[in-house]
């Protein structure tokens, strides 16, 4: 498949943020006439240097039969994915993920019931903009905290599954336990597929030759060399606003809708990749993914791992069984296998930072958080 287009042009205009049209939900649908909770007791894990910080009680209302419903409650009627309506449930959000408690590459997730008796729980994830439907790395984090905390039973040698429903379908989170210790997590994807190949857009620093994909979240790769940048932290600047233009002129894209309507689509992060020498299992790259409003995954990113692999296989560079060795900014590392028909998996480590208990006073001016 190789869609071929003019080049695209950064709209003069912001779009709808992060590319995703204005959700549904009934005005009822909202928690706004209750009241952020006195306290939020959080459990705090970081997967390959990326945070993710879990909440499991405590929750105001959040109506839906399903995780995408409750996704769409949580954003709020007219709101985006990183637009979303104010109300009790975002209050909690924008007080986690915030300044003096958070930070602006703070992300987590609200535990919430699954879609079926198929699931062990479901998940909405959030980040410092508003909520995402995919994260691969949070789903990693999830399985260690489930089975840490007894939620799902694992054994102290061989694999635990841990199955979470979240707003793009179920994923699985199998854990991998060695002596009654966890020794990694691999996690399997709802099924990635590539949408539109060398899609131009133009940069301030250049055309750059966009790959789509879905995998759970869209995602656009680029190569960093095409742009003149190499994936390293001195170039981290030109990088995450080479990311942040790409996003934006994608906006409308007809590659980034997905079937399933607007919750799903739209460019939620940019992958700026770079090609290291193969492993003997497969393929060798480094990545810094670009989300939300400029934020920046520390880790390889999971599910744009399994959008890499998608785009990989369909480059017949990956075949299934084969491996892809994907390395973040700041050096740690996933392993992406191509399974064939879309199905992925991605392997890493996940590890419990802190157990917190936050609260706002009510004399505190700056009690609900800001971000520099």
């Amino acid at each position: 498949m190789d869609h071929r287009h003019r080049p695209v042009l950064p709209r003069p205009e912001r779009p709808v943020p992060g590319g995703i049209p204005p959700v549904t939900a009934s005005p009822s649908a909202t928690a706004a006439t209750q009241a952020r909770p006195a306290v939020v007791r959080t459990t705090d894990y970081h997967t390959a240097g990326e945070p993710f910080r879990i909440v499991s009680e405590d929750l105001p209302a959040i109506p839906g039969d399903t995780v995408a419903e409750r996704c769409a409650t949580a954003i709020g009627p007219g709101g985006s994915g990183t637009a979303p309506r104010r109300g009790a449930l975002d209050d909690v959000r924008r007080m986690l993920v915030q300044e003096p408690r958070g930070h602006a590459g703070m992300y987590g997730g609200f535990v919430v019931p699954a879609d079926d008796d198929g699931a062990h729980f479901g998940v909405l994830f959030w980040h410092k903009d508003g909520y995402s439907t995919a994260c691969g790395h949070g789903t990693m984090a999830l399985g260690a905290w489930a089975v840490d905390s007894g939620r799902v039973a694992a054994p102290a040698d061989g694999d635990a599954e841990v199955r979470i429903d979240v707003p793009s379908g179920r994923v699985t989170a199998t854990v991998h336990r060695a002596e009654g210790h966890t020794t990694g997590i691999t996690f399997r994807n709802v099924a990635a597929r590539v949408a539109a190949r060398k899609v131009p857009v133009a940069t301030s620093v250049g055309i750059a030759e966009v790959d789509i994909a879905h995998a759970g979240a869209c995602y656009a790769s680029v190569a960093a060399r095409d742009l003149g940048l190499a994936v390293t932290r001195e170039d981290l600047p030109a990088l995450t606003r080479a990311g942040l233009e790409i996003r934006t002129a994608l906006a409308s894209h007809p590659a980034t809708w997905h079937p399933d309507g607007p919750l799903l689509s739209g460019v939620y992060g940019v992958i700026l990749y770079e090609e290291l020498p193969d492993t003997p299992l497969g393929a060798h790259q480094r990545n810094v993914t670009v989300f939300a409003d400029g934020q920046i995954d520390r880790s390889p990113c999971g599910s744009g791992t399994s959008a890499r692999l998608a785009l990989l296989a369909e480059d017949g560079r990956l075949g299934p069984g084969e491996d892809l060795l994907h390395e973040s900014v700041v050096g740690t590392v996933f392993t992406g296998r191509w399974k064939g028909e879309g199905v992925t998996e991605v392997t890493g480590t996940a590890y419990r930072t802190g157990e917190h208990a936050f609260s706002v006073d009510a004399h505190d001016a700056l009690g609900a958080g800001f971000l520099l």
